[in-house]
């Protein structure tokens, strides 16, 4: 069966081009190595490569979150930084709260 355009004039059961984000997707502005980043909301990280990442497990998702969210050129900035395991931590525990997501909570969640 093809995909039906919005055009045509068959009911649709739904309508996901109406659905709006229900919280401000106001990007993360961080501070590091002297330099500001600024990370896209992760509500708003087009879930396809996200999903791709998590196939490699915790640390592939949350390296394939953070690539997402900066972009493809300043990601490849941000990894010339050495950046310490601990610091990681806090960073990612810091983008999940600006989001709205809780810990445990991923970024595919319905809630």
């Amino acid at each position: 069966m093809a995909p039906r355009t919005a055009t045509d004039d068959q009911p649709f059961d739904f309508n996901l081009d109406a659905v709006k984000a229900e919280v401000d997707l106001t990007p993360w502005r961080v501070h590091w190595n002297g330099r500001r980043w600024e990370f896209a909301h992760m509500q708003s990280l087009d879930v396809w490569a996200l999903m791709e990442a998590a196939e490699g497990g915790d640390t592939q998702a949350m390296t394939g979150i953070f690539r997402a969210a900066l972009g493809d050129e300043a990601w490849a900035e941000f990894r010339k930084v050495k950046l310490p395991q601990y610091k990681l931590k806090a960073l990612f525990d810091g983008y999940r709260r600006h989001s709205g997501l809780e810990p445990g909570e991923s970024a595919a969640s319905a809630s």
